[in-house]
């Protein structure tokens, strides 16, 4: 398959021309390399992997004059797990004050390690930029509109990863291994995870519960794990691109939920895979958890593309009231309800309305999704 364009270069390669460090944070398997690559193929450049015992060495505690003197004649450095080495913020801090002309892009697969390490050290000296699997909109742009619609129900249980839409044919088995082989990988690094079967016991929990407001007294007595435990390996897998969660809205009615979330998958066919379940739409009860959860994570791809950083929520009531998706931005209310079945009429409820009149709504289905994600 040709390479798929990535929306997010436009606002890279905008970051180009000055001395800030690009760092590039995402998954493993989403396309990291394949875009850096791209960014860098017209430039002289040094490409360091942090993976590789003797290019951490070379990177580790070094002066700017040594630093120099790896960088040689290139204009552009990229160094690839850049969380691997000591005091990275520190170095690539002296790539930005000592080695002018210089550019510097830095990638990493752990936010909770590589953010941990640079934020002090380069404050105001970098860009960051998140990298998501495919989304909706660039496999538009990359066939047809009217093709990728054809692939929805696909897409609903294999999910965006790249390895996935270039072998459609043995999609199945190559989730199985992307989710045995790396998504624990940098969690399980960290040396936190004590039981790793509690933590795949607690993605498959989580799994199960993907569209339902979650309780972390409830996951951990699923689990065998106390309460904080499980908020520790939450934690972990949001800085780990596998979940994120979204709180609750809440600022009038004393009958909303005040403190809960829900969590959700960046990826529905990861989702799947943990659970093993691959059946078709037509075959499946859980339609609707999938409908939800790809509907929010395309539109969160979609807002982090264009740089946009509304607040965002459900909102429920103890007597069972609910709204799906909440964005805020700007004072005004965008609320959405997300309906795979196109036959049961929804309206927004009454309290909602008439609490918070500054609001829109929108039915999000299959017939007018794209508007909201592309």
């Amino acid at each position: 398959m040709d390479i798929v364009f990535r929306e997010f270069i436009k606002s890279i390669k905008l970051r180009m021309k000055d001395n800030k460090v690009i760092v590039l944070y995402g998954a493993r398997q989403v396309g990291k390399t394949t875009l850096i690559r791209e960014l860098v193929k017209n430039t002289k450049h040094l490409w360091l992997n942090a993976d590789e015992p003797d290019v951490l060495e070379k990177l580790q505690n070094k002066t700017s004059s040594e630093l120099k003197t790896l960088t040689g004649d290139n204009t552009v450095v990229v160094i690839d797990e850049a969380q691997r080495i000591e005091n990275v913020g520190l170095t690539l801090k002296l790539f930005t004050d000592e080695l002018p002309g210089i550019k510097v892009i830095a990638s990493g697969s752990s936010s909770f390690e590589l953010s941990n390490k640079i934020k002090e050290p380069l404050t105001g000296r970098k860009w960051e930029f998140m990298l998501y699997p495919f989304s909706y909109s660039e496999m538009k742009n990359h066939t047809t509109a009217v093709e990728e619609k054809r692939l929805l129900e696909h897409r609903l249980i294999y999910g965006y990863y790249p390895d996935i839409v270039n072998h459609p044919g043995d999609a199945e088995f190559r989730l199985n291994e992307l989710s045995e082989s790396y998504l624990y990988k940098d969690i399980l690094a960290l040396g936190v995870v004590r039981k790793p079967d509690r933590l795949q016991k607690l993605l498959q929990a989580l799994a199960f519960q993907v569209g339902n407001v979650v309780s972390y007294h409830e996951l951990g007595q699923i689990c065998g794990i106390n309460n904080e435990t499980v908020e520790t390996y939450v934690d972990l897998l949001e800085k780990s691109f596998v979940v994120f969660h979204l709180g609750s809205f809440s600022r009038n009615l004393r009958n909303e939920i005040k403190k809960s979330r829900k969590i959700y998958f960046h990826d529905n066919g990861i989702r799947n895979s943990i659970i093993r379940q691959f059946n078709p739409v037509s075959l499946r009860n859980d339609i609707g958890a999938l409908w939800e959860n790809f509907i929010i994570s395309e539109r969160i791809k979609f807002n982090s593309v264009r740089q946009l950083r509304p607040n965002m929520y459900f909102w429920r009531t103890h007597s069972g009231q609910e709204i799906d998706y909440i964005e805020e931005s700007g004072g005004e209310l965008r609320a959405f309800e997300m309906k795979w079945s196109q036959r049961k009429k929804h309206k927004i409820p009454e309290s909602f309305a008439t609490t918070y009149p500054e609001h829109t709504f929108e039915i999000i289905d299959r017939m007018n999704f794209d508007t909201l994600i592309s």
